[in-house]
C-alpha cells in the first residue's frame, strides 16, 4: 500500500470514526459517568468488535453475511434488541456522584463486554466495511499486510476518536452535579441508544 493510499485511508477513517455512532454514544455514556481513565475498559471493548469486523471481512464471511438474508438479520436484531436493552438501563440508571466514584465498583469486565458486543452486533459496520476496505486494496500486492495495516489504521484512529468522545463527556459532568441533571443526561443517552437501535433496524 502506498504512502498516498494509506493517507486517503487514515482521512476517511477519521470522517468515519468522528460521526456519531452507537459506539459514540457508549463511550459518551461512560465518559460522562465515570471519568475517561475509568471509560478505557468500554474504549478496548469497543475496539475488540471493531477488530472482529475487520478480520471478519478479511477472511470473507463479510460476502457471506451481505447475500445470506438469514445471518444478516439474525446479528441485526440481535444488535437492535441489545442497543434497545442498553437504552432502557440507561434511562433507569439510579444517580452517581461522579467525584467519588469507586474503582472498586466500576465493573470493568461488563462494560468491556458489554461495548464489544455493541461493534460486533453491528451489521451496518460489516456491510460498510465489505464495500469501504476493497478501495484501498492493490490487488497486486499480497493483501494480509493491507488488511493488517487498515485494521491497526482503523482501530488506533477510532481509540484516539472515542478517548476525545469521553473526555468531552466529561467535560459536561461539572455541569451535572445535581440528580436532577444527571437523570436528563440519562436520559438522553438512553434515548441516543434507542435511535442508533431504529437506525440499525430500518438499514
Amino acid at each position: 500500500m502506498s504512502i498516498e493510499v494509506w493517507a486517503a485511508f487514515l482521512v476517511a477513517c477519521i470522517v468515519i470514526s468522528v460521526t456519531p455512532g452507537a459506539g459514540a454514544v457508549n463511550t459518551m455514556s461512560n465518559g460522562l459517568s465515570y471519568g475517561v481513565r475509568h471509560s478505557i475498559p468500554a474504549i478496548l471493548g469497543l475496539q475488540l468488535g471493531l477488530a472482529a469486523q475487520f478480520v471478519i471481512v478479511a477472511i470473507g464471511l463479510g460476502a457471506i453475511l451481505t447475500s445470506s438474508s438469514h445471518w444478516f438479520e439474525l446479528i441485526k436484531w440481535l444488535g437492535v434488541g441489545y442497543l434497545v436493552w442498553l437504552g432502557i438501563q440507561k434511562w433507569r440508571h439510579p444517580f452517581i456522584v461522579l467525584q467519588a466514584a469507586d474503582a472498586s465498583n466500576l465493573d470493568y469486565r461488563r462494560r468491556f463486554w458489554q461495548a464489544a458486543f455493541v461493534n460486533l452486533t453491528n451489521p451496518k459496520a460489516t456491510v460498510f466495511l465489505v464495500a469501504f476496505l476493497p478501495q484501498f486494496v492493490d490487488l497486486s500486492q499480497p493483501q494480509i499486510p493491507q488488511f493488517t495495516l487498515m485494521t491497526v489504521t482503523g482501530l488506533t484512529v477510532d481509540t484516539l476518536v472515542m478517548l476525545g468522545y469521553a473526555t468531552l463527556a466529561m467535560q459536561l459532568s461539572r455541569w451535572l452535579k445535581s440528580e436532577e441533571h444527571q437523570q436528563h443526561a440519562n436520559r438522553l443517552f438512553g434515548s441516543m441508544f434507542i435511535v442508533a437501535a431504529f437506525l440499525m433496524a430500518v438499514y
